[in-house]
């Protein structure tokens, strides 16, 4: 009774019902303390089986507005199959406004395949890949570029699963009515929860909602359409839960994100000055900012500049930054063809 994750969960259930995932870890101010994941259920018989999930990191909040407010709303005579909805994945961190979770320092979106008797974030991870996302046919990761990374808004996915699995999470990302959308290699191996989805025989879609830790108009009403638009797409509902929304005006821009060699990282100690802002179409060798050296105010500043043509999707909101922060990221321009292509 000391390890693993217990839940009431009762997945053939039909109707709404909250529930948690309990989590055993021994504090100091509370030796049987649990920690405790929401979870929430919506059922009406056979059909799609979609899970939603928010909060994967704890300062990303688009996600866990958006999904407990269709938490709130979705009447399940008004859907079919099923949608499991975890809004606060990483509570702990959520609940601390930090990335990571303060009992464990646990990055959730880097603890899969989990372990069952490891600290809480692993447990939880190892949940979700073994017992939770292999009961889905799809699992939607919304994210942000959190407390310290402007984002530019994208839908996500990874070249993950077979090259079915591999098409449809396409379709779907292409779907969510988003202006881009990048495609990230990171091995069948890499342990996020888009990994994860695909080891679990799930497709995955994710995205970058806003950036941060904060939450504007644009990116609320982003976040809300794509999670309408894609219950809609895999037959869920009928109409949006979340909406009215805006039309698309344009389909989705793909953008590749395939190596290191397409960001700029800070090798010491200094102040970024940006030059541009996410979503500037930049080339090779353009500049990128400059790097200031308050220990050393009589020295120049340097000239950053950007390592590849494409666009801009994310950027470091601390000026004060360290050797290892990533100051900027460029994704290249991607065809559909080179999308599903090995």
């Amino acid at each position: 009774m000391h390890t693993g994750l217990f839940h009431q969960i009762d997945f053939s259930a039909d109707g709404k019902h909250l529930s948690h995932l309990g989590i055993p870890f021994s504090i100091d101010r509370s030796p049987y303390y649990q920690v405790k994941v929401p979870v929430c259920r919506i059922r009406n018989g056979t059909g799609p089986r979609v899970l939603l999930m928010a909060g994967n990191h704890g300062d990303e909040y688009e996600g866990e507005i958006c999904l407990t407010r269709l938490m709130r709303r979705l009447d399940p005579a008004a859907m079919r199959g099923e949608i499991t909805i975890v809004p606060f994945a990483n509570r702990p961190a959520m609940m601390a406004a930090r990335r990571r979770s303060p009992l464990d320092e646990g990055n959730l979106n880097r603890a899969f395949p989990g372990d069952p008797a490891g600290a809480p974030t692993f447990r939880l991870a190892h949940f979700l890949e073994h017992e939770l996302f292999p009961r889905h046919d799809v699992v939607f990761d919304i994210h942000s570029g959190g407390t310290t990374m402007a984002h530019l808004p994208c839908a996500l996915m990874e070249k993950q699963g077979t090259p079915a699995m591999l098409a449809r999470a396409l379709e779907l990302m292409e779907g969510l009515g988003m202006p881009f959308a990048f495609v990230a290699e990171n091995g069948a191996t890499a342990p996020t929860s888009m990994a994860a989805a695909a080891r679990a025989g799930a497709i995955g879609v994710s995205g970058e909602f806003g950036g941060g830790a904060t939450v504007t108009p644009a990116s609320m009403a982003l976040t809300a359409r794509a999670i309408d638009r894609l219950l809609i797409a895999l037959g869920s509902v009928e109409a949006p839960v979340l909406g009215p929304h805006a039309a698309v005006d344009a389909p989705t821009q793909l953008l590749a994100l395939q190596s290191h060699d397409q960001a700029v990282f800070a090798t010491r100690r200094g102040w970024f000055e940006p030059a541009v802002l996410p979503g500037a179409r930049v080339k090779a060798g353009e500049v990128a900012g400059w790097y200031h050296d308050f220990e050393r105010p009589d020295q120049a500043e340097e000239t950053l500049r950007f390592p590849a043509d494409g666009i801009v999707i994310s950027q470091r909101l601390h000026t004060d930054s360290e050797s290892g922060d990533c100051l900027v990221q460029v994704g290249r321009l991607l065809t559909r063809a080179e999308a599903l292509g090995g």
